[in-house]
């Protein structure tokens, strides 16, 4: 193994850790939070992170970021931060945190089916299969029979709204992602989202930053500086060394490790519903990343 298929490995980990965290993270945080309110922190300080990494990438491409540049990032982060993340706070609020992360971990299905009317990314007879797999498995996990005392299907019915925005905001984000790049379109475009936030924020009369204590700064910042930020650094990484299939691997590792966590941590149970729904979700996973080319020859699109 090459020391850049170990970086790539590590990054993917790295990711795939980070993201697998995020909702149990999510809810302990959202006891303290109004769902705009944590949205709009999360983005702001995951933001202000990946920004001088951001900048860093910028200046490697001789890229100078034009008004409609700023324009496409401001609507990229409406789409993200504004209406998916924060659909998704709620969401989490009203759910398990596991069954969350699953749900959540179908955007690329979703993605799939906006790039193929939005970036001439055709859709394709693999892809139908990875749709019906995907499908299968949310109505697996979305079966109000198997829900505990900690779900509702209409937390369940906000998260899939929120991972289909994801699913939009990468979609979308393959126009101009060869030129600006994961890095800077994710800071600028979360940091645009969190000004959105916090025009909605002001307007609505809710709180700022106050409610911030040394009670729950640790769990903010977990969200804000680890999940936010370290983990997008972490899959741009993975992309940058690997390919985009190589690190979409950390999107399937991810539910795993939140559905584990969260029955440690949150005394949530692993229902057999949620085994399946997650065996077809990862089964639709791994069955698109058939075929695909070397992770050396693979270019981020």
């Amino acid at each position: 193994m090459t020391a850049k298929n170990k970086r790539s490995y590590i990054c993917v980990i790295g990711a795939a850790i980070a993201f697998g965290t995020m909702e149990i993270a999510l809810k302990v945080g959202g006891a303290s939070f109004p769902a705009l309110q944590m949205t709009f922190l999360r983005f702001l300080i995951g933001g202000l992170v990946l920004l001088p990494f951001a900048l860093v990438d910028l200046k490697k491409r001789g890229c100078r970021l034009n008004r409609t540049d700023l324009g496409y990032l401001f609507l990229l982060g409406i789409i993200n931060t504004g209406f998916s993340m924060t659909l998704f706070q709620m969401g989490v609020m009203m759910t398990n945190a596991g069954l969350a992360a699953i749900i959540i971990s179908t955007n690329p299905v979703f993605t799939m089916i906006f790039a193929h009317f939005l970036v001439n990314d055709r859709f394709t007879r693999k892809k139908a299969v990875v749709l019906i797999l995907s499908v299968t498995g949310l109505f697996a996990v979305a079966n109000p029979d198997s829900f505990d005392s900690g779900s509702s299907l209409k937390g369940i019915l906000i998260v899939i709204v929120a991972a289909a925005g994801f699913g939009l905001y990468t979609a979308l984000g393959k126009r101009r992602i060869d030129k600006i790049g994961g890095l800077a379109q994710n800071s600028f475009s979360f940091l645009l989202g969190s000004v959105a936030e916090l025009i909605v924020l002001l307007a609505a009369g809710q709180p700022v930053f106050s409610g911030i204590s040394a009670d729950n700064i640790g769990v903010l910042l977990y969200v804000g500086v680890i999940v936010t930020g370290f983990g997008y650094v972490c899959y741009m990484k993975a992309i940058e060394l690997a390919g985009p299939s190589t690190a979409s691997v950390s999107f399937f590792i991810k539910p795993v490790i939140a559905v584990i966590l969260a029955a440690l941590i949150l005394d949530e149970k692993i229902t057999w519903n949620m085994v399946v729904g997650m065996i077809l979700i990862s089964a639709g996973f791994l069955y698109n990343l058939k075929g695909k080319a070397p992770a050396a020859s693979e270019k981020e699109n």
